[in-house]
């Protein structure tokens, strides 16, 4: 166990996280040239085509230091703010992290949250300059930075270029002196927490775990704690390249178990799996059932595919312990599934990996967030979906989802900043200079105001410049409305959507005029109304289409034209009736691009 040490690293997005990872494959020899490629542990094309990590990865290396060699854990870690939990979950099996910042962008909103959830868990930092070749950097402006954040001394800061290779040996140096290698007993009963697992066509779930106390041994009788459920495990082993089996494992090591398991429901991320002959007699602490923030129906384009769209969504959840589903149904678009979603960047790639990986085209309904409705007799209704909204006479209070933003950005960007913010109901807390150019700005907003496009807009009002990070506070009471869509007097709920009073009727007459350029035009008028309760607060008609029926009459009397064009007038008004209004794709997803 004194050989073994298990580190994670944790840093904003883009700050060469996964470039540096790849070095350190590299220079370990854990892979060979031939293997070797950028990104290596982004197995994703999505991945690799956005330069994010989406799923967290975990690696064996070993490495010979001053003439004795080590095992070293790598488990790598997703960046954007949407993934916090699964990072919470490798920090939790590490002992150590390195703290990467960018030379040239310093340090980001989600480095600093990311650094506190390592210092709950009481990992030692290593903190990393990275960049420093760039001619943009600024190595010693931002190494004042991070000796202000954790407190350290400028020789801890370890200079670093993961493009180039340099620094990669004193990173390597590092983490065998200054990260503490596990501590655990052996001879304790077995207690292994999850910290990931992914699905395997051919085997099942493979559930990646990291051994507190105890051993495990391939065909023992295991036991997963939470879900009492007991298997066999088939196989065992460290997590390289490719997987490596082993006989037993002790204390302190990371490695991968398939036993067979078909269900992902089964297998829960922060799971403590123990032996049935002698289990442990309690589970390991510190996990909680993942929490959706954002909720919005898939559904699928043909009904028909409903079915298909349930198996597809099962084996992703077998890949994404964190999506939740459960089956819905609209009058507009029929049988789907109602998500639950981490965030925005989430429920993207959510629905990009449907399309991708199981070839089914979706359609996602506006995002919004869960609120808790009051009634009149006492009752507390928990509302994901607008369509469930009570009937506003019997309703005492509703209550929002309430977040703390945290946004860091360049000087001269406050005032476009807070404007945006304070358009969308947020409350300036604090405001922290970092440096003379670099300022910190807290809010506390509305989840629901910040669910649209709020991080898009932030990022143009600020030139890309403004990195932002949230966390979840309180629910707090509220005026809400549920602004309806209707066509032709019948409502859409698909589009419905909960808004805050006072931006509700800007709201219903932006979307109606956006709805008005979307929807194709039919043989008939259509009427796109969008109302709040009975009442209609605003109107668009898209303009029926009209053959000229009285291109046939030239010259004679009027009357001829005018019985003409009664007879088109009655076919159009029972066409009206029979007619139903085909609603494009893009519609549903016009609320979120309403100032464009």
């Amino acid at each position: 166990m004194k050989k073994i040490r298990n580190f994670c690293i944790i840093a904003h997005i883009d700050h060469g996280k996964s470039t540096l990872a790849d070095r350190l494959l590299e220079f370990t020899g854990a892979v060979t040239e031939r293997e070797a490629e950028a990104q290596l542990l982004d197995n994703m094309d999505l991945e690799k085509e956005r330069g994010i990590t989406i799923k967290s990865h975990a690696i064996q290396m070993e490495y010979t230091y001053k003439g004795e060699e080590y095992i070293l854990n790598l488990i790598d870690t997703p960046g954007h703010v949407d993934f916090s939990y699964e990072v919470s979950r490798s920090i939790a099996a590490c002992e150590g992290a390195l703290l990467i910042v960018d030379a040239a962008q310093g340090i980001q909103a989600q480095t600093i949250s990311n650094l506190y959830l390592a210092l709950e868990h009481d990992l030692e930092i290593i903190p990393v300059l990275n960049k420093i070749d760039l001619p943009s950097a600024e190595p010693e402006v931002v190494k004042d930075q991070i000796i202000d954040l954790i407190d350290c001394k400028d020789e801890d800061i370890i200079p670093a270029s993961a493009k180039t290779g340099i620094g990669i040996e004193d990173i390597l140096a590092a983490i065998i002196e200054r990260v503490p290698h596990p501590e655990g007993d052996v001879e304790a009963p077995l207690q292994a927490m999850i910290f990931d697992s992914v699905y395997n066509t051919f085997r099942g779930i493979e559930a990646y775990f990291k051994i507190i106390n105890g051993e495990i041994k391939k065909g023992q009788e295991v036991q997963f704690m939470a879900t009492d459920m007991k298997y066999h495990a088939d196989e065992i082993g460290a997590l390289r390249l490719k997987q490596f089996p082993k006989k037993s494992m002790k204390a302190g090591e990371v490695g991968y178990i398939i036993s067979g398991i078909k269900d992902a429901r089964e297998v829960k991320v922060g799971d403590t799996i123990t032996t049935a002959e002698n289990p442990a007699t309690e589970a390991i602490q510190g996990f909680e059932e993942v929490k959706p923030m954002v909720f919005a129906g898939i559904y699928p384009v043909d009904t028909e595919d409903f079915e298909e769209l349930r198996t597809s969504m099962e084996k992703l959840q077998l890949n994404d312990a964190s999506l939740t589903y459960a089956p819905e149904s609209s009058a507009a678009l029929g049988f789907g599934f109602r998500c639950g979603f981490l965030g925005m960047l989430h429920m993207e790639i959510i629905q990009e990996r449907l399309e991708r990986e199981f070839n089914m085209t979706v359609i996602t309904t506006v995002p919004n967030v869960s609120y808790f409705a009051y009634t009149r007799k006492g009752e507390k209704l928990e509302i994901h979906n607008p369509t469930d909204y009570p009937d506003p006479s019997i309703l005492e209070s509703v209550e929002e989802p309430y977040i703390r933003a945290q946004i860091i950005t360049k000087a001269d960007f406050i005032g476009p900043v807070m404007t945006l913010c304070i358009s969308k109901r947020g409350e300036l807390t604090n405001q922290v200079y970092l440096t003379t150019d670099r300022v910190e700005l807290t809010f506390e907003m509305p989840l629901g105001e910040i669910v649209f496009d709020f991080y898009d807009k932030l990022k143009s009002v600020s030139k890309g410049y403004a990195s932002f990070d949230y966390y979840p506070i309180e629910y707090r009471t509220s005026v809400l409305a549920k602004l309806d869509i209707l066509l032709n007097g019948d409502p859409v709920d698909a589009l419905s959507a909960l808004v805050h009073k006072t931006n509700s009727y800007a709201l219903g007459k932006k979307l109606c005029a956006k709805l008005k350029e979307l929807i194709p035009r039919q043989q008939f008028d259509i009427a796109i109304q969008s109302a709040i309760g009975s009442k209609i607060i605003s109107r668009e008609t898209v303009k029926a289409l009209r053959k000229d029926v009285t291109a046939k009459c030239y010259g004679g009397d009027i009357s001829r034209k005018r019985k003409l064009l009664e007879k088109q007038k009655k076919g159009k008004k029972r066409m009206r009736q029979v007619g139903n209004v085909e609603i494009p794709q893009n519609a549903f997803m016009a609320v979120l691009k309403l100032d464009d």
